[in-house]
């Protein structure tokens, strides 16, 4: 494993050692990249939303109107009740 050294104002370098007290993580560098690891998982959620986005809104205008999704969105779900 590879090795980083940051520095920290001392409140946030506080914080880190306090998540260790109550045994959650054994040591600060578990606390670290505990985080890391979160921000990483929340940037692929925003890239997936992201290119969600993109996807519908390439896909152009839609013609149907709201009564007319909610009318599918009902049918699929009378569906999946039958079929479940």
């Amino acid at each position: 494993m590879a090795t980083m050294n940051i520095s920290l104002p001392a409140q946030m370098k506080k914080w880190v050692e306090d998540q260790t007290k109550d045994g959650r993580y054994a040591n600060s560098s578990d606390v670290i990249r505990d985080l890391i690891r979160r921000e990483q998982i929340k940037a692929e959620k925003i890239a997936h939303m992201q290119a969600l986005i993109d996807e519908g809104r390439a896909s152009g205008i839609s013609t149907r109107t709201m009564e007319d999704i909610r009318t599918e969105a009902l049918a699929r779900i009378a569906q999946r009740r039958k079929a479940g």
